[in-house]
């Protein structure tokens, strides 16, 4: 395999917690050779720690851009910018991995779809979800027919007290939302994805600006600014699919509520269902066997991923999804996320603010 020369755009969170060290347990097959960041001390860090001498750093993803030995970058912007950047990417010749939500709308991430189409490269969108045990296990069950028609699910992710205090998450112009578009994207796309359904009917929506005054607030991440705090602390919608379908979407950084859990889903279908919803159990499945209810339990202590080339943790989903997108640069493997899909959870979310603030449910062409 030809080895893979990336640049990182935004030296923040996600690059550091996610991204990063992904490419790095992959040394062997890519090499970050640029560090992006309009605070130039977190590029030359970024450098300092995951690049070598010959690392190149930028405050200006433009200068990056003009570099012809990058072969990807990996954008890890605010939201506001995703699409911006992608798209200039794209057209100076470079494949995109860029973190979620695809874009702050559904007009932006249609701009990458386009630029993708026009440039021959690839995009996948930073779902790294897709990528745990449970999940694969999931959609293969689905594939196999184990759950039959799949006509009610749950996306849920939902938090009791923790609201993220750093950065541009609290700044609606950012971000482009709270909750929803930051954690409800990834249970939704899980959802979507198990189900392989991506054409939603209509949606109706709420969210809700409840919380955001308290002071004394009990956060795992210390109290919250109260000025600051201009998106939603929880929104919910209700999405009807163009087969029947329904989805319900739970998503809250502070809710009173005693069982919390994120990126989880729950499917119900006509042999049988499954859910992520009990603590300490990843995941479980549901049905009647000779007309006996049972419960199954899969254990995902060991084994059962999909083998590749190298001695990475392919156990960590972070790892996972950086080696899928490798080899599908070197064409040896296929996109597990593809961009036309990651677009369809944008429209919803879309959909979801839309009717919270009209009050009327949105229906899709």
């Amino acid at each position: 395999m030809k080895k893979v020369k990336i640049g990182i755009i935004g030296c923040g969170g996600i690059a550091n917690g996610k991204h990063m060290p992904a490419y790095k347990a992959l040394a062997d097959q890519a090499e970050m050779v640029a560090f992006c960041d309009i605070i130039e001390e977190r590029a030359l860090k970024a450098k300092k720690d995951y690049g070598d001498k010959n690392s190149k750093t930028y405050t200006d993803y433009r200068e990056l851009l003009k570099d012809k030995e990058i072969d990807m970058v990996c954008v890890c912007t605010p939201n506001i910018s995703h699409s911006e950047i992608t798209v200039a990417a794209l057209d100076a010749g470079k494949h995109v991995m860029c973190e979620k939500p695809m874009a702050i709308n559904y007009e932006e991430a249609k701009k990458m779809i386009d630029a993708k189409n026009r440039s021959g490269k690839l995009l996948t969108i930073g779902y790294q979800n897709r990528y745990r045990a449970e999940v694969r296990y999931l959609k293969e069950e689905a594939e196999n027919g184990t759950f039959g028609d799949i006509y009610f699910a749950r996306a849920k992710a939902v938090r009791r007290r923790a609201v993220p205090t750093w950065g541009v998450f609290l700044d609606e112009e950012k971000q482009g939302g709270g909750p929803l578009i930051d954690i409800g994207t990834h249970s939704l796309d899980i959802t979507l994805y198990v189900m392989n359904n991506y054409k939603p009917k209509y949606a109706v929506g709420t969210t809700y600006h409840k919380l955001n005054n308290d002071t004394k607030t009990g956060n795992i991440w210390g109290d919250w600014d109260p000025e600051k705090f201009t998106v939603e602390d929880s929104a919910f919608g209700f999405v009807v699919m163009e087969n029947g379908a329904t989805v319900s979407v739970d998503a809250s950084w502070a809710l009173n509520y005693a069982n919390p859990g994120e990126a989880q889903t729950l499917i119900c279908g006509t042999k049988a269902g499954a859910d992520m919803e009990v603590d300490g159990t990843k995941l479980r499945i549901n049905g009647v066997k000779n007309g006996r209810q049972y419960i199954a339990v899969p254990d995902f202590s060991a084994g059962a991923v999909d083998f590749f080339e190298g001695n990475a943790d392919l156990s960590k989903p972070h790892v996972y999804e950086a080696q899928v997108f490798l080899n599908a640069i070197n064409g040896k493997g296929k996109l597990v996320v593809e961009p036309e899909q990651a677009i369809v959870v944008t429209r919803i979310l879309d959909a979801i603010y839309l009717s919270a603030k009209t009050g009327k449910p949105v229906y899709f062409d």
